[in-house]
């Protein structure tokens, strides 16, 4: 039975997270099960996976995409971690979060054990309680209400708070892990149980067991007893358990354990103290950069501080087992930071003992803001020099490039779709329009950072100017299509922007030679490092995560992949569109060859494009016309998928399949066919259903394409024209970085014009506002000035 003290304090902090927790979960009767296969469990509706572990231990992980392989799990909670902010009590909210990622983690057939903090904390505020409750009721009454609130609270000693706590926190361990179906076991340890032999072995068997017997051990120093460390041990190779720091790294070693995270109230580790102005948080730690490292003072409650935690995981990592150390007390992080360490996610320091042959995303960011920089002051002349030379490579080394680009083709051979393989492939043509686009681009940006847009004299002798900037460093990721990788860097180089490239794995060789051409090219003037190719095993999310490095990220591909961009980029802007649903309407007084011509264009000389019609749109007086006809015939000759629409289903006796949905992008030869009645019933179907990209009328009615024009709300609006003219080469921008859907910035097809931003440009003479006040000596002018004449050569 708990004792008086158990029952005050752990009962009323089950009572009042039990609630809580099984709002979130299921009863006992839903207790997880491993199917027949034994390879996928559950809990409600939410299935869980139980992936291939198996792994030899021996040697950590070298790259952070490989711990999602690993099977056995350290995680251990500091003090600042499961502890409140008045150091008195647990945070149960945070505790519950993290015993539900322990749980998800365990049922997907992997090995998981905490070490954890919080019996002093939890003891702290059980004794004083109790000592409160103690008080004599007639000192109470006789001091008087006010003495009683300033009633002074006497220094508790940690060992007793230790005593008094550690039952209390195990048991709402328990009561958590209970929802979850899953047991869990106490032990308590100290640093003799690791030095006397048989008490080491007693305590390993006994963790295999509980391991085998799907129990989660929650293991802890016994703060009641513990004695002071041994001098001198750490030096001889052995570490000593002085706190939980060093007893999650013994554990983990001594368990061969792949994974150790040290959850902590800091993101990782800091190249200086967290707080301080230069402060920067290290990605990955390699053993030796300690003396790179300055460090803070301890954590606000607990034993160790940042440096007893490194040398912790220092210590781990040479055993075999991999570290991340992170925050675990962050309200949007906490809960989902274990299983993001483990899905392999840039969160918190990374410790491996493989440095990288090249350098790091960080460092390539860095490297592209200083050389954008010294980019942005070259004279126009250079910039258009260092694109004339990309052209000229483009077409010199063509070989070379043609070469490189037939080993992706034939490594993607059997894993890519048929038009994603036409992207990914390059010939002679392509190359030679690269080329005349890059002239394009290197011709129209000789007047494009520092155009003045405005000029006003605000008072004599006080003129302002708003002049053209680059926006910074961009983010460009791009699937398959290595050409993407000449235009992008031509375009970043004439408005001197940083550019930080992600291609796709599928088009790797193509895009390591064309990016040494490029670098090659930047060369002539000094600026190689302007434009980095990412080739680290960096994921998207994690990029999208550099909000310090990066000004904005233009994603090029799947709708998929520009969706998950524009989710994970929360402090940076993303500019692109993330579906290109374009509609054609033909109208009831069209030409019939050519709405037959156009239809053909739109929708099958590169169905896989962005810019490929996906639903035509037919007034319902061309039914059972020639026109109709001859439309329908071409596409079967095409060999088109047709959809119907609702209403197009309902005046056929046999129709194709209803379309399941009008907001579909196919990609493919597949087309939705629905029947409008009138211009104005089509305009409203493609803002209900499209993606405000590209949308055509085909009509010989110039009053009726007028009004098309000037009211569908879309970023390109054709008349008698084919959906695929939306693109930066056919527009004469020489080329694009993509096609931007947004209202704000730049909409379209986005060239050179919309990769720059503007600033203002203040001169004056001991100009001071108190000057213009009432009573002051000088008035606002705000004169309209002439701007010089742009150069259109």
């Amino acid at each position: 039975m708990l004792s008086q003290i158990c029952r005050s304090g752990c009962q009323s902090f089950t009572q009042r997270l039990l609630p809580w927790v099984q709002s979130t979960t299921l009863s006992r009767s839903h207790r997880v099960q491993p199917s027949a296969t034994g390879h996928v469990r559950s809990w409600s509706n939410i299935p869980f996976i139980t992936v291939p572990l198996s792994r030899t231990h021996g040697k950590s992980f070298a790259h952070r995409s490989e711990l999602k392989h690993a099977k056995r799990i350290v995680v251990k909670l500091g003090s600042a971690v499961v502890t409140r902010g008045d150091e008195c009590g647990l945070a149960l909210g945070r505790l519950a979060s993290i015993v539900e990622q322990v749980s998800v983690l365990q049922n997907q057939g992997r090995e998981m054990m905490l070490v954890t903090s919080g019996a002093v904390a939890f003891g702290k505020q059980r004794l004083r309680h109790e000592i409160l409750l103690s008080q004599s009721v007639r000192q109470a009454l006789h001091s008087g209400q006010n003495q009683l609130k300033e009633m002074a609270i006497p220094v508790l000693e940690a060992r007793a708070c230790a005593a008094a706590g550690q039952s209390g926190l195990m048991a709402l361990y328990e009561a958590m892990f209970t929802q979850y179906s899953i047991c869990a076991a106490q032990i308590l340890v100290t640093n003799l149980d690791f030095h006397d032999e048989q008490k080491r072995r007693n305590l390993n068997g006994t963790l295999h067991e509980l391991l085998r017997m799907n129990i989660v051990p929650i293991v802890n120093t016994n703060d009641a007893v513990v004695p002071p460390a041994e001098p001198n041990s750490d030096l001889q190779g052995v570490i000593s358990v002085k706190d939980n720091d060093s007893l999650a790294a013994r554990l983990a070693v001594e368990m061969k354990t792949d994974l150790l995270i040290v959850l902590s109230d800091v993101e990782g580790l800091f190249d200086s103290p967290p707080g301080s102005d230069d402060a920067k948080l290290i990605d990955i730690f390699y053993p030796g950069d300690q003396q790179s490292v300055t460090f803070g003072t301890k954590s606000r409650v607990g034993m160790g501080g940042m440096e007893a935690k490194v040398k912790a995981a220092l210590w781990a990592l040479q055993g075999g087992t991999s570290v991340v150390i992170a925050n675990g007390t962050h309200p949007k992080v906490s809960g989902h930071v274990i299983t993001d360490i483990v899905e392999g996610k840039k969160v918190g320091t990374f410790f491996s003992e493989v440095k990288p042959a090249g350098p790091t995303v960080e460092q390539q960011g860095e490297m592209a803001r200083s050389g954008g920089r010294m980019l942005a002051t070259l004279e126009p002349e250079q910039r258009a020099e260092i694109i004339h030379h990309l052209a000229d490579l483009l077409t010199d080394q063509r070989d070379e490039i043609l070469l490189a680009n037939k080993k992706d083709l034939e490594e993607a051979e059997g894993r890519l779709a048929a038009p994603l393989l036409k992207r990914l492939s390059l010939s002679t043509s392509k190359l030679n329009s690269l080329a005349i686009g890059l002239r394009q681009i290197a011709a129209s940006s000789q007047d494009s950072v520092g155009r003045v847009l405005r000029r006003t004299r605000i008072a004599k002798n006080l003129e302002l100017e708003q002049v053209t900037v680059p926006i910074g460093v961009l983010l460009v990721i791009f699937e398959s299509r290595p050409d993407c990788l000449p235009q992008v860097a031509a375009l970043a180089i004439a408005s001197g922007n940083g550019l930080l490239l992600k291609g796709g794995k599928e088009a790797s060789h193509s895009n390591r030679i064309l990016h040494l051409l490029t670098q090659e090219a930047l060369s002539i003037h000094g600026v190689k490092e302007a434009v980095q190719l990412v080739n680290t095993r960096e994921e998207v999310e994690d990029l999208c995560r550099l909000d310090k490095m990066i000004d904005l990220i233009i994603p090029r591909g799947s709708s998929q992949l520009v969706r998950d961009i524009q989710k994970a980029a929360k402090g940076i802007p993303v500019m692109g569109h993330s579906e290109g649903i374009c509609h054609m309407y033909v109208d009831s007084e069209s030409s019939v060859d050519k709405a037959t011509r156009l239809v053909r264009d739109s929708k099958c000389e590169y169905p896989a494009a962005c810019n490929a019609l996906e639903t035509l749109l037919i007034h319902r007086d061309l039914l059972r016309t020639p026109l109709f006809d001859q439309i329908i015939d071409m596409l079967r000759v095409e060999q088109v998928k047709i959809h119907a629409g609702p209403k197009f289903a309902s005046y056929l006796t046999f129709s194709p399949s209803e379309v399941k949905s009008l907001r579909t992008e196919y990609g493919d030869l597949e087309l939705c066919i629905e029947v409008v009645d009138s211009v104005q019933e089509a305009i409203d179907h493609i803002h209900k259903y499209g993606s405000s990209h590209t949308d055509v009328i085909v009509t010989e009615n110039e009053k009726t394409a007028e009004f098309f024009l000037q009211h569908v709300d879309s970023a390109c609006v054709f008349w008698n024209a084919s959906t695929r003219f939306s693109d930066g080469y056919r527009f004469g921008l020489g080329a694009e970085v993509g096609i931007s859907t947004s209202r704000i910035h730049a909409r379209g097809p986005v060239g050179l014009e919309g990769l720059l931003t503007t600033k203002w440009l203040l001169r004056g003479q001991d100009h001071v506002v108190s000057d213009f006040s009432e009573h002051g000596s000088l008035k606002y002018l705000h004169e309209n000035l002439p701007v010089p004449q742009r150069n259109t050569n």
